[in-house]
């Protein structure tokens, strides 16, 4: 089953939003595994499951975190981008799936 990672500060809010892109991905009838991280542990996930990493999304609270972290995804040709800030502070699960979704098409 294909992952969409989001790495995060500390994936207390995160973890809300994740309740909202599961529920509406299982809405669509899609298959992911979709789970937040702490973005300290970014490195490690994909190094464990990259093969099976579609994207990652970052919170935008680690958004200055993007070029490096780019750099990590690249070595597995995973997309990668900062949530949307709206939709992450509106918890709008269906637009960061949406978000997810464009990445990898």
């Amino acid at each position: 089953m294909k992952r969409i990672v989001l790495a995060c500060s500390a994936g207390m809010s995160t973890s809300l939003v994740v309740t909202k892109m599961e529920k509406e991905a299982a809405a669509r009838g899609l298959e992911y595994k979709i789970y937040a991280i702490p973005e300290q542990n970014l490195r490690d996930e994909l190094e464990a499951f990259g093969q099976d990493v579609a994207v990652v999304l970052l919170g935008p609270q680690v958004r200055f975190k993007l070029t490096e972290n780019k750099k990590l995804t690249d070595r597995y040709q995973i997309p990668i981008a900062v949530i949307d800030t709206m939709a992450y502070g509106t918890l709008n699960g269906a637009k960061v799936l949406d978000q997810a979704l464009g990445l990898v098409d």
